[in-house]
Formats: C-alpha cells, structure tokens, sequence
C-alpha cells in the first residue's frame, strides 16, 4: 500500500498541474437590466472578480465592481471582495436575525419552483437539494432563476444547489443513485481500475460541468469501507480497501475542490461518517431492524473504517455527513480511547451519529482536526432519529446543534430550531458556529459575487469530446477478468454467440436482452444467433440486486445469486447453458455475490461494475485488454459470509474467506487477470 500512497501523490502532482479551463459567464447585469457588454473583471491583488447582479443594484468605486446585496447604497464589509473572508462573515453573521440563521441551517429537496421560493422568501432557506434529471442547460437556468430570487431577499444571501453523486450508470438502484443520469462507471468501477490518475480526472471533468450547471456542492462521495458483504450500499462505495479508498477520496476531493475551496470548486460533502459499512448482516440504517452499527472486532473503528474520512479531511472536504447508526454497548468490543467513555460501563451514547457528541466533535473534529461542517443524513428529525425519539423536536434540534451538527438535511421548516432557542434549550449565539461555516463556505464559492451560470456553456462542457473519451476508457478499465483457464476470450472472430441478460424482473431482463443483441449485431465479424442450440459460444450477464426479504424487518440481506436477486429459474437456466456450450459468464459484481452455484462451469468469468455495454463488447472481443482489479473480496460461500466480522474487509479475515474457483485463483480484493501479450 505505501506503492498505492506514493501513487496517489503523484496523481494529485499531475492533476494540479492541468490546466483548468476559466468558465465564461454571462454579461453583467446592473439592477436586473442587461447591459449588453462583456463581463466587468475587477483586479485586486492577483485576484479576477467578476461581479453579477440580476436584481440588486452595482456600487462602483473607481474601476471596481461590487453588489449592494442589501441595497442600502452603501458597500458594506460583507459586500466588499476585497476584504479577507472572516471579516465578510462575521459583518454577515452581525445581520442575520436569529430566525435566518436557523434558516440557513436547514437543507431541503428542492421539490417545485412554488416551494422552492417559499423556502427562501419566508423559511429563509439557502440550501437546496437537487433530485431530479435536468438537461444541463436546465439546470443552469434553473440556478440561475432561483439565485435572482435568493438576491432579492433582505441580505441577498445565495443559494447553493445540491446533489448526490449524478455522473455513474446506476443499475440496481439504491438511494445515492436515484439522481445518476451520466455514463461513467460505478464508484466500484472506478477503484476497480486502481488508476488515481483516472479518478483525478473524472473529478475534474464532472468539477467543470456541475459548476457550469450551477451546482456547487455535493452529497458524496461515499466513502464507507465496504466491509460487511450484504450491505445493500456497497454498490456505491469504493469497495473494502480502507487504503485505496483512502487515495480515491483524496483524489476526489482534490478534484473536485481543489487544494483550497474557491469560486472554481464544487464543495465536498463527504458521507457517511464515521464509517456504514460495518452493519449488522448488511440490515440498512433506513429502517428501525438495522439501525446499529456493528463493531465486534477490537479496534476495527480506527483500524479500517476511518481511514477514507482521514483522507478526506486532510484534503480539506468543505462538509462530512454523518451516518444514522447507533450502537448497541454490549456487543461491541473496544472501538474509544477509555476516556472518551461515556461512563465506566458505557463506551458509546446509544444514538444516531447526529446526536452524538463524541463521534462529531471529540473523534471527528478534535481528534482527526476536521474544519468544515457537519451536515446530517435525511430525515434524522423524524423517521431515521435512532436513540431519541423520546425527544421533542426542539430537543433533538438542540442535542444535535450541542453535539456539532450545522445543517439539516431534508428538513423544510426551521420552526423546530427557532423553538429551541425561544425555548432556552439554545442560546442565540449556539447558532453562530454553524452559520459561519455555512457562509464561509458560499464566500469561498464565489457565489455573493456571481452566482450566475451560462445556459449554452452548460450544454458544451458536458458534450466535450475529450471528456467523453476519458469517460469510457474509464469503462473499459472497470472490467476485471476473473477467469480464462479455457483460453475462450478474446473471443475468436466467426464465431455464432448466444446472449442473455438476467435481472430481478423479467420485464427488465427482456428489454436489455434486445439491447445487448443489438449491440453485438454491429459487429460484422460475429454472428447474433436466437437459441443455444445455433451457438459456438454463450454471452450470459447477471445483473442482480440485493434481495431485503420482509421489510421493515428482514433478518438479514441476502447476497446469494438465486431467484430471489438475479430472478426466478435464472440459476437453473445458466447451469444449463453452461453444461451446452462454453459460456462467458458476466456478473454485475456491485456487491460481493455469491457465486458458488453459476461460476464453476463456466469458461470464462468477468466481473463488471456498472459499466457501459460497449465496454464490456471491447473487452470481450479483445480491443481492449483488461486491466482491472477486484474492489471487493468474493466469499466462498454461504457459511463465510454468516461467519465475516462486518468491521472487517473481507480479504484481511482470518479465516478462509475467498471465493477459489477450479484453477486455484482466490477471488480476493486486488485479484484480476489480462489476455497474454501477444
């Protein structure tokens, strides 16, 4: 791993000595009236501003531009760009009431344009949540509509528009992957390729087309060591290297922010901390029946878990969110330091992260020197508030506030936070913390002096032909040869190939049948045949999903590749096929399945991890040679997965954890073959 450190510098050397392509922007406007020339840039000391109004007037002192965001004639500190950041804040803060700070710390799904005014003329809200599909130049001018009424409020204070990870082809979906609408590989695929430089770039290339959106921060990356194999959010994780994961956030956060936070950054809020991967049998914390972390192993916390959030905010993430577990004393082994117990008996206080003092400030801020903000999970307020539902809503917002939370996530109604201090469980100034790091942030971003975006920029960053490129070569490197032994791939040209996808839903499966036999329809030098029967070789993808049996209260996840997550008779069907002819057998590995029923006969094996198909084609074919590495460890069977320690990655178990196909291979984290050099 020191090799994947060294590395992981020298990515970051290359990627800060890009170039980064300066964003034009729209002409400036003075009191909503457009002026019909270019930008007005102000230089000060080494520095570019440009400012922009939509509805509140321009003060002009000399050459220099500056908004009279309140509108009072004057250039006030916090409208002077001028003056060092920390001044601009506390003039702010100086302003604000009590009720538009408890406003400023809430963030909430955006919903319609209705409400989303609503939030920001009457709730004082700023923060806002995208989750929806939106063209670029959509959202752009979405941003900047909403922004022109941000400005028109009192203060003038900006919005900050928001959104989960949106650049990744999302299969089986799970929450962080409702809002992916790009092509990139999954976030397993990309620590599948081992290529930090590749992550680097990816970053970079999505930094230039959310801002160029108007989309300037960010619910991801989620880092969480991916150590329990039934963990139905593996899938959006960097798999269950705590090292490599460790470099890959780096990587992220340096891309997408920068080394400082700036008007060319998209803030990072990086979740779910301090780690959700270790959960008891892969049960979700969305639901009452998983709500507990699971650390059996002595030391695991520190050992495995952290290490991608250390990562994190060593590279300086804007914002960490924290997970909803809490935890159950007696069946956790020792995770604290004895004098951050919370008595003699008691290691942890048994409630969700966002109530807990020593998570959020003791280990994250005053011991791993965290600087940003801590912003919570959806719905802590209500539904997912694990280990204080014996509270009133003013209490919970103030045991979190006390416990170090800044911002609320999908909370739409300050109200609960203004009782608190109406009701004296806060003081006013409790608030003032929280605020300044909020504005610290939208300082940073530039986004009291523009926060406007270009509509048809939009449009051309996300169609850049370079970028398209480097994104399905990240593709291609997603791909990870598992076995060849029978020498099938690359696949001969001439041959009659039979392909199948196989998903949970028939309906599903059937339409990305056709879609795949198209594909390999385009290639001349193959031939698509109907049956089995016709064919010298079988294609067979396995797509499954994790199956939750009995929600809200399953007992455990099931991971096993059956009827229940790759759909009813599959496994049958391609033991048959297997027996037929030589099949190349395909496995959407975005959890570590169990493959011990299918793998066997097969004649070849690749694992894939949310990729594009013609990836999989160029792979197949041998145009190009694969390259990646197995993120996860595949365990051997049903009995190793009911015996891993959840707090463990699965390849550091000690026992004989690994999936071992015929030809002695260990399907361990790291593990991935290449086609001879010809």
């Amino acid at each position: 791993m020191n090799a994947l450190r060294r590395s992981s510098k020298a990515a970051f050397a290359v990627g800060i000595a890009l170039a980064i392509a300066c964003l034009a922007m729209p002409s400036v406007c003075v009191a909503g009236e457009a002026q019909g020339t270019p930008p007005d840039f102000s230089q000060v000391g080494g520095k570019v501003h440009n400012v922009k109004a939509m509805v509140k007037p321009i003060l002009k002192i000399g050459q220099l531009q500056f908004k009279d965001l309140n509108g009072n004639g004057t250039l006030d500190i916090y409208e002077d760009w001028r003056k060092p950041i920390p001044e601009r804040v506390a003039d702010l803060l100086s302003r604000m009431t009590m009720v538009e700070k408890a406003g400023l710390m809430q963030i909430t799904s955006y919903g319609s344009l209705a409400n989303a005014t609503d939030y920001i003329n009457n709730r004082k809200i700023r923060y806002l949540i995208l989750r929806d599909n939106l063209s670029p130049d959509a959202n752009a001018n979405r941003n900047n509509q909403m922004q022109a009424i941000a400005e028109g409020t009192r203060l003038g204070i900006p919005v900050v528009f928001t959104a989960n990870p949106r650049d990744h082809i999302s299969d089986s979906l799970v929450y962080a992957q409702i809002d992916a609408t790009g092509q990139w590989p999954g976030t397993l695929g990309l620590a599948a390729s081992f290529d930090l430089k590749l992550i680097h770039d990816f970053a970079e290339i999505a930094r230039q087309q959310w801002i160029t959106q108007g989309i300037r921060k960010m619910y991801g990356y989620q880092v969480d060591v991916a150590s329990e194999p039934r963990w139905n959010r593996n899938q959006t994780t960097f798999g269950e290297g705590p090292d490599l994961s460790a470099a890959i956030t780096r990587e992220l956060v340096l891309g997408f922010q920068g080394q400082n936070l700036g008007p060319e950054s998209v803030a990072m809020t990086t979740k779910h901390f301090p780690g959700d991967g270790a959960v008891w049998n892969g049960l979700d914390p969305h639901n009452a029946i998983g709500q507990y972390a699971a650390y059996p192993t002595a030391g695991s916390l520190f050992q495995y878990q952290l290490a991608p959030f250390q990562a994190a905010v060593d590279a300086g993430t804007s914002a960490v969110m924290s997970y909803y577990c809490s935890q159950i004393n007696e069946r956790d082994a020792i995770q604290l330091p004895y004098d951050w117990w919370q008595s003699n008996t008691q290691q942890f206080e048994e409630v969700g992260a966002a109530y807990n003092k020593t998570i959020l400030t003791t280990l994250l801020r005053d011991y791993m020197g965290f600087k940003g903000y801590v912003n919570t999970d959806s719905g802590v307020l209500s539904n997912t508030g694990w280990g204080v539902s014996n509270l009133t809503l003013p209490q919970k917002f103030a045991k979190a506030v006390k416990a170090g939370v800044s911002i609320f996530s999908d909370n739409n109604n300050p109200q609960g936070l203004i009782d608190a201090v109406n009701q004296q469980l806060l003081d006013e100034t409790d608030l003032n913390p929280s605020v300044e790091h909020l504005l610290t942030e939208m300082f940073k971003l530039g986004l009291f002096e523009n926060p406007y975006t270009d509509p048809d920029l939009a449009l051309t960053v996300a169609s850049d032909p370079a970028s398209i490129a480097r994104m399905n070569e990240a593709n291609r490197q997603a791909i990870v040869l598992l076995r060849n032994d029978e020498k099938l791939l690359p696949l001969a040209n001439g041959k009659k190939v039979y392909a199948e996808v196989f998903t949970r839903s028939a309906a599903t499966s059937a339409t990305q049948t056709t879609a795949l036999k198209a594909l390999l329809a385009t290639d001349p030098m193959i031939t698509v045949v109907d049956t089995v029967d016709q064919a010298d070789v079988v294609l067979v993808w396995l797509r499954p999903s994790v199956y939750q049996p009995g929600l809200p209260y399953p007992s455990m996840n099931d991971i096993a590749l059956d009827d229940n997550t790759v759909g009813t008779g599959t496994v049958a069907k391609v033991q048959s096929y297997e027996t037929q002819k030589p099949t190349i057998l395909v496995i959407n590995a975005v959890n570590p399945w169990i493959i011990n029923n299918v793998e066997p006969n097969a004649a070849a094996v690749i694992a894939t991890f949310d990729v594009k198909a013609e990836a999989l084609l160029d792979v197949v074919r041998g145009r190009f040679n694969p390259s990646g590495k197995l993120p996860m460890t595949m365990p051997a069977d049903q009995d190793a997965v009911n015996n891993n320690a959840p707090d463990v990655p699965g390849y550091l178990e000690p026992f004989d954890y690994a999936y071992k196909n015929q030809v002695n291979d260990k399907y361990l984290f790291g593990f991935g073959l290449s086609y001879p050099k010809q």
